[in-house]
């Protein structure tokens, strides 16, 4: 596995790069079923206000597998998000290929939510753009999942079209399927 360190607030030492290549190229074992070396992971460290944080993302075929972690030592940070990306990958593991099994098989049922209603003052504070793929729901489930939101834009596989699944807050899982008017 490749691994690509990049610093904010922050210059990033060859032990340091090192530490990070290694803690994170360990990861590389539980794709034993892909080419390792076609996979890259990006980790950035950022200093702010004392907080050393360490953020590591892996796009891995479809999905991203992402972690965040702080404390007050880079390297105590970089510990803790192996830790956390490496349960995240067992945990989702099986069930992805459980997931995609099923929705094979299965057609989409879930139920629609009315959104919400908008706020008087709106703003802007953030523009991302991502790479959107086609997926079934179950995929964009387990893709909202691992990336830890609440919400999931993606072109759903069966339509062609673009949805947005969104977790609910009695815990089920909403889709957004837009209609033209």
């Amino acid at each position: 596995m490749k691994v690509s360190v990049s610093g904010k607030n922050i210059e990033v030492t060859p032990a340091l790069r090192e530490y990070a290549e290694k803690k994170i190229g360990k990861l590389s074992k539980h794709f034993n079923y892909l080419n390792s070396d076609n996979l890259e992971a990006q980790v950035t460290f950022n200093v702010e206000k004392g907080r050393h944080i360490v953020e590591v993302t892996i796009p891995v075929n479809d999905i991203i597998l992402r972690g965040e972690e702080e404390t007050q030592d880079m390297y105590s940070s970089i510990d803790l998000v192996a830790e956390k990306l490496e349960k995240q990958i067992a945990k989702f593991k099986t069930r992805l290929t459980k997931a995609l099994r099923r929705e094979a098989q299965r057609a989409n049922s879930l139920a629609l939510e009315e959104p919400a209603e908008e706020e008087e003052e709106l703003k802007v504070v953030k523009v991302k753009r991502f790479a959107v793929k086609p997926m079934h729901v179950d995929e964009a489930m387990l893709q909202m999942n691992l990336l830890g939101h609440n919400f999931f834009v993606f072109i759903n596989a069966e339509t062609d079209e673009i949805n947005v699944v969104y977790k609910r807050k009695d815990g089920n899982y909403g889709l957004i399927v837009p209609e033209m008017m």
